[in-house]
């Protein structure tokens, strides 16, 4: 099975098993030098977002100004500590996200959807491009309810100008964010260490407004 993209969400009963310790990863952030398993500093805040090969998409937010750590990992399914492999084979429900540590007084949260909606194809389902299975689905992992407000918000506004240039319904799932589980240490900030590695990301082309009052 190993592999196999699978395009139908296991469930719970039938999830893979995992394991109880967390797989190694890298001590610090490639980019930013700093230790990837940091505690989230005074007056900042985290979001996750899945939209696609985690590769590509931590790329997105470790270059924008006010973002403090980015990692990438597993979420959203139900297998503890799961190995890529697994998650490959659509057994463990997990999605590839990305965890983001940020400051509200430099980058807004809704900067960060902004660079989301715009960054991926939202309207694909089970897949981003050639990529396919449950890994690959658009999702926004909220950890408050203002977060929630805003991600509900921008997604109205965004599938208007979708459907306005031709485009599908929007099928990103926004639930609340559920436990992170760290990549292994090669996927993390990936496409640094690789400058010429996969991207397989892509925008509609469509913008997005920010804000909420749009």
């Amino acid at each position: 099975m190993f592999g196999t993209k699978k395009e139908t969400m296991v469930t719970q009963k039938s999830a893979l098993a995992g394991r109880s310790e967390p797989l190694e990863t890298a001590q610090t952030h490639f980019v930013f030098g700093r230790v990837l398993k940091s505690e989230v500093p005074n007056g900042m805040e985290e979001a996750m977002f899945g939209m696609g090969c985690f590769w590509g998409v931590e790329r997105l937010f470790w270059k924008l100004d006010g973002v403090y750590l980015t990692m990438v990992g597993y979420s959203a399914g139900f297998t503890p500590n799961a190995t890529y492999e697994e998650v490959c084979t659509g057994g463990t429900g997990h999605n590839e996200v990305v965890r983001v540590i940020y400051d509200p007084a430099v980058i807004s949260y809704e900067t960060l959807l902004q660079t989301f909606w715009e960054g991926h194809d939202p309207t694909q389902g089970m897949r981003q491009g050639n990529d396919r299975g449950t890994q690959y689905r658009s999702g926004i992992y909220t950890y408050t309810d203002a977060q929630e407000a805003a991600a509900q918000a921008s997604k109205a506004v965004y599938e208007h100008r979708l459907r306005r240039n031709g485009l599908g319904a929007i099928t990103t799932e926004i639930v609340p964010a559920s436990e992170f589980y760290f990549a292994e240490d090669y996927h993390q900030q990936y496409l640094a260490k690789n400058p010429q590695g996969y991207c397989g990301i892509g925008g509609t082309g469509v913008t997005c407004p920010i804000g909420l009052a749009v």
